[in-house]
């Protein structure tokens, strides 16, 4: 079997995903591996895709290799799919699957991004492998890829694989009308529409324009497709210790000073191949300037879309983990699927009540279980990670469950009393009346203290 590795990752041959690719190889020698840098190409291949196509469409299988980035994949990765589906790749049941490397802090997502689109391509999409950076190094690891491949080549022989799902509903697009200028706009707050859209005649324009017009605050428009990107990261890490990107186009002082700085953002975008397009996460990824820190917490932030996004549950997912795991407040979205103009309506008065009353929520699973991936990530990696293991101190996010010695020693005494049924037969209801002790105390104080 011929098997086309798109290596994703913009580090090419240095990309520590590729040598699972390169095991596999040693270990299966009866099939070919031949791999194609695009992340590392996406440049040239924006220029020339025949050699990628003619690749593609001569192979058996497509193997996706790749690195997570900020949910997905990685910027690059996403330019390719993009210039495959544009140059008419024909791979047509061939089959698909993916190996990333990760510390699995939404691997899930990226994995789901990369099966969607291959089934896209109408291929024949079969589960993939989702590694830590360093699993290939223990012995458990590479069973684990040897396995994942057996299975792959079984699925092959067997025919089973993920087919298209059925589509429920066909998306037809409800047009924004204009809206005239709140006349009593306030500017005391600095509110950012942030956006990738170039069609001024677009339904997404014209969204941005009603929310604009109708929003309390006055709003500035923040176009990332005008700001010159010189490409994706690249996970050096090179800010993992200065705070500053090795490209020298000035995003990480653009994004510090004229976008974090913002009371609120409004992020606008059309959806893209199951996301939010390659330049928002050519922007997204970006952003690991800042490194793992959550330097915008707080800041209430909303979505105008464009596009059939009741049907993406992927990408619903990733931008209500976004905020979750940033400790935004997810003031809502607003398509055009239906009621366009209401839901944009809603959004501007939900948006306005977040910022006027400072409003925060609690962390659901997607902020806690994800956050606490990156406590225990960057207290390990911290002699590296500087920048964040100081702001993961300052923020008291080193919450590890092992400095509560009181509450380890009381749950010890706990369970000796339910292992011991001729105690617990004595105390009768005694413990759930104890469990809820502290809250009656709490309960009873806000009485005393009405008095």
């Amino acid at each position: 079997m011929k098997i086309a590795v798109i290596n994703g990752s913009p580090k090419g041959k240095y990309s520590v995903t590729l040598q699972t690719v390169r095991y596999l190889e040693k270990k299966f020698t009866e099939h070919e591996f031949a791999v194609l840098n695009a992340g590392q190409q996406i440049k040239a291949l924006e220029k020339d895709f025949s050699k990628a196509k003619e690749l593609l469409e001569s192979s058996d299988a497509v193997l996706f290799s790749y690195p997570v980035y900020t949910f997905l994949a990685p910027a690059q990765l996403h330019r390719f799919i993009e210039l495959a589906k544009a140059n008419g790749v024909d791979v047509k049941d061939k089959y698909a699957t993916q190996i990333s490397t990760s510390k699995h802090f939404y691997d899930i997502t990226a994995h789901k991004y990369i099966e969607e689109n291959s089934i896209d391509l109408g291929m024949r999409y079969i589960r993939g492998l989702s590694a830590d950076m360093e699993d290939l190094l223990e012995e458990k690891g590479r069973e684990d890829a040897e396995k994942f491949f057996e299975r792959f080549l079984w699925c092959v022989k067997e025919e089973v694989y993920t087919s298209a799902p059925v589509k429920t509903c066909g998306y037809s697009q409800v047009k924004a009308t204009a809206a005239p200028l709140n006349a009593t706009q306030k500017t005391d707050k600095d509110v950012i529409i942030l956006t990738d859209e170039t069609n001024p005649d677009s339904n997404l324009s014209a969204m941005i324009e009603r929310f604009g017009n109708v929003f309390s605050y006055k709003t500035r428009i923040v176009n990332i497709s005008e700001f010159p990107l010189k490409g994706g990261c690249l996970g050096c890490f090179r800010c993992a210790v200065s705070e500053k990107c090795v490209y020298k186009d000035g995003f990480d002082t653009f994004l510090r000073e004229n976008i974090q700085k913002a009371d609120a953002i409004v992020y606008a975008f059309t959806v893209s191949d199951h996301s939010m397009g390659s330049r928002f996460k050519m922007y997204d990824d970006r952003n690991f300037c800042n490194g793992h820190r959550t330097v915008t917490v707080g800041m209430p932030v909303g979505y105008l879309v464009s596009g059939n996004y009741s049907q993406e549950n992927n990408l619903r997912t990733v931008v209500e983990a976004r905020c979750e795991t940033g400790g935004n407040f997810l003031s809502g979205v607003a398509t055009d699927e239906y009621d366009t103009d209401a839901q944009i309506d809603t959004l501007s008065k939900t948006l306005t009540f977040a910022l006027e009353t400072k409003h925060t929520a609690p962390q659901n699973f997607w902020g806690v279980g994800g956050m606490k991936i990156f406590r225990d990530l960057i207290y390990q990696m911290r002699g590296m990670m500087r920048a964040d293991h100081k702001f993961y101190k300052k923020q008291g996010i080193y919450d590890f469950p092992q400095k509560n010695k009181g509450k380890s020693m009381l749950m010890y005494a706990v369970g000796a009393l339910l292992s011991s049924e001729k105690i617990l037969s004595k105390m009768g209801n005694k413990m759930n009346e104890g469990m809820l002790m502290p809250y009656e105390q709490m309960l009873k104080k806000m009485d005393s203290d009405k008095d």
